[in-house]
């Protein structure tokens, strides 16, 4: 999986798809798959949020309290 790309790189991308560039065009010049663009766009077009979703700080789950072995 690759990395996260900031809100405001989604919101340039976005910005030059409103002035007439291509999907394409705009992934090229910001540096973003094409896929992604493509992604971007279709959701702002249908009103679907397009900033990336906040990962919780530590996604593990939280060990269980368990009593220390007695066989030590």
């Amino acid at each position: 999986m690759g990395r996260a790309l900031s809100d405001d790189l989604r919101s340039r991308v976005l910005k030059a798809s409103d002035a007439g560039m291509s999907a394409r065009q705009a992934a090229a010049r910001f540096g973003v798959g094409i896929s992604s663009a493509i992604r971007w766009i279709a959701r702002a077009k249908i009103g679907e949020r397009t900033r990336r979703a906040r990962k919780a700080a530590d996604a593990r789950p939280a060990l269980m309290h368990t009593k220390p072995s007695s066989s030590g």
